[in-house]
């Protein structure tokens, strides 16, 4: 499945500015891609700047790594049950809550990316077990309808969207 050949109406307008930053890719290749070029991303960042804060208030990145993990997390679990043809409306998240109850910032980086390769492998299987009748099942989640590919592509895009956060604001 290509990222340009993904329906509009297949996620939210919120979610649309991860999903339209990632262009021409194909979903399972770019999952394992992106891993790689993430931890080598990270892996470059300088000792000091894991712990910075551009603004009072705002994440450092180790909040931020800790939120990507989060945010796949419920992204895959939603995932999951769209694909089983599970029903049930899912909730929102409020990501600053999530956040604000981890230790993001007690951790070493190495943990952190420990941890983000094993949920991203884990979601390499998953996303590889879906059938393509299963990738295009539509669910609800946070109150708009998603389909599991989407839901795939936004696990991507979110993560790329971040990482140019990094860029932008903390490098």
């Amino acid at each position: 499945m290509n990222s340009n050949q993904l329906p509009e109406n297949e996620y939210s307008a919120f979610n649309a500015t991860y999903i339209k930053a990632i262009e021409n890719i194909e979903l399972i290749e770019e999952l394992e891609i992106s891993l790689h070029d993430f931890i080598k991303f990270v892996q470059n960042i300088p000792l000091d700047k894991f712990d910075f804060r551009y603004a009072e208030g705002k994440w450092t990145i180790k909040d931020i790594i800790q939120h990507i993990i989060d945010a796949e997390r419920i992204f895959s679990y939603r995932a999951l049950r769209i694909s089983r043809n599970d029903k049930t409306p899912l909730p929102g998240f409020e990501e600053n809550d999530y956040v604000n109850n981890t230790d993001g910032n007690g951790r070493s980086i190495q943990e952190l990316l420990t941890e983000f390769s094993a949920v991203r492998h884990s979601n390499l299987l998953l996303f590889k077990s879906f059938s393509k009748e299963q990738l295009t099942r539509i669910g609800i989640a946070s109150e708009h309808e998603v389909s599991v590919r989407a839901l795939g592509f936004l696990i991507i895009g979110h993560q790329k969207h971040h990482q140019k956060v990094f860029q932008e604001r903390y490098l």
